[in-house]
C-alpha cells in the first residue's frame, strides 16, 4: 500500500501523473497550513524513506512496475518546496517541471533511473524534483508576485 501511494499507483491511465496530481494536492494543503520551504522538503524526506522501504520489502526494484507512485509523491514535494505559498501558478509549475524531468531523465536522473535498486527507483524521482525546484526557486525570485 504504501510503494503504491495507498493505492494511487492502480489507476488504470498513466500512474505515475495520477501520483504526482495527489502529492500536488497534499503538497498545496501542507504549504496552506504551513507555509515554509520545511513542511514541503519534510514531506519529500518521509516520502522517499517510506518509499526506499517499501519498494525494497516489495521485490518489485529491479522491475519499477508502474504502481509504485510513492516515488513521484516525494519528487512532486520536492519540487514544490520553493514555493511560499499554493499559488495556481506555483503549482503548475512545479508539477509541469517535475513531470518533464521525470519523463525526458536528462543526466543523472537517467543514471539513477539505470539502477535497478529501491535507491534507483527513489532517485530518479528525487533528483527529477530537485531539478524541478531549483527552476521553481529561480521563477519565484523573478516572478515573485505570481508565486
Amino acid at each position: 500500500m504504501l510503494a503504491s501511494g495507498f493505492g494511487v499507483g492502480f489507476f488504470p491511465v498513466a500512474p505515475g501523473t495520477a501520483g504526482s496530481l495527489v502529492a500536488l494536492c497534499v503538497g498545496a494543503l501542507a504549504l496552506a497550513i504551513w507555509p515554509a520551504i520545511w513542511s514541503l522538503a519534510a514531506l519529500a524526506l518521509i516520502s522517499a524513506l517510506v518509499g526506499w522501504w517499501a519498494i525494497g520489502a516489495s521485490g518489485e526494484a529491479a522491475n519499477d512496475p508502474g504502481w509504485v507512485v510513492i516515488d513521484e509523491f516525494a519528487g512532486q514535494f520536492l519540487a514544490m518546496a520553493p514555493l511560499v505559498r499554493p499559488s495556481p501558478a506555483g503549482l503548475l509549475l512545479a508539477f509541469v517541471l517535475f513531470r518533464l524531468f521525470d519523463i525526458w531523465k536528462p543526466g543523472p536522473i537517467g543514471w539513477a533511473d539505470r539502477r535497478k535498486t529501491a535507491a534507483g527507483v527513489m532517485g530518479d524521482d528525487v533528483i527529477a524534483g530537485g531539478f524541478a525546484a531549483i527552476l521553481v526557486w529561480c521563477a519565484t525570485r523573478a516572478w515573485l508576485a505570481w508565486f
